[in-house]
């Protein structure tokens, strides 16, 4: 009687391993730029949760974000990524693209943008 065995063999075992690291090295690259987007957001968020921000000058608007994004460790952020527009109080706009190497001469580039209105109500709209 033949004996059959199940089972993985060594180079299905080295194939599923090369993938998996594949996407593990995937994953450790583009986490931080993903993870900075999040430190932008929360930044705006607290902005817009900001007490009688919708009353202040645009350069006093400008100051608190980039205070926020200081302490969020957001770096790709530059000033003239962020655009602020008298409406209704105000609208503040971040838009920015990072542009990362991936893997010996390919980019990856992620466009980010998040828009938050400032009103004198002051809260979430």
């Amino acid at each position: 009687m033949k004996r059959y065995h199940s089972g993985m063999t060594l180079i299905g075992f080295i194939f599923v391993l090369i993938i998996a690291g594949f996407f593990a090295f995937l994953i450790m690259r583009l986490f931080p730029v993903y993870s900075e987007y999040y430190g932008v957001v929360s930044a705006m968020k607290g902005l817009q949760a900001e007490p009688g921000v919708a009353s202040m000058s645009p350069a006093k608007i400008r100051d608190l974000l980039n205070r926020r994004f200081y302490i969020s460790y957001v770096k790709s952020v530059k000033p003239e990524n962020v655009k602020i527009v008298r409406k209704d109080g105000y609208t503040v706009t971040v838009k920015y693209e990072v542009r990362e190497p991936l893997i010996y001469n390919l980019d990856f580039v992620a466009k980010f943008e998040k828009t938050v209105s400032l009103t004198r109500q002051g809260g979430v709209d």
